[in-house]
């Protein structure tokens, strides 16, 4: 008995640890979650980050629609096809390094969706630009 009530309590540190860290750092987000904070404006130019390894994360990015936009993909140890982004809508095709931040600038964006992913297709991401 006494075991299981210690298990419940390192349980329930563990469960509160992380809900604690994850509020103070509102970049934490796993790859169905759609993130606004991962979008900045820095001198009138939006740039949407977006973390290459095992997939996109976050997977669906919201951004303003009519800025000039850079999509920053940082790679830290990718060894996935995730290196090598497709956006086949504007002709992009490019291969990331192994390790470092890659941008791509990206034309004023209307409203709707830009869709991409990785060489292999099995790895998707989308940016929704909204008004």
């Amino acid at each position: 008995m006494k075991s299981i009530i210690t298990s419940i309590l390192v349980a329930v540190v563990l469960i509160g640890g992380a809900f604690i860290f994850s509020k103070g750092n509102p970049k934490i987000t796993n790859e169905n979650t759609v993130s606004v904070n991962n979008v900045i404006i820095e001198n009138g130019v939006q740039i949407i980050e977006i973390k290459a390894k095992g997939g996109y994360i976050p997977r669906t990015s919201i951004a303003k629609a009519g800025l000039p936009t850079i999509l920053r993909f940082n790679t830290k140890g990718t060894f996935d096809c995730s290196s090598s982004v497709r956006i086949p809508s504007l002709n992009i095709s490019q291969n990331l390094p192994l390790s470092g931040v890659t941008d791509i600038a990206l034309p004023n964006s209307e409203v709707g969706t830009l869709q991409g992913t990785c060489a292999m297709g099995m790895y998707p991401f989308e940016v929704v630009f909204q008004d």
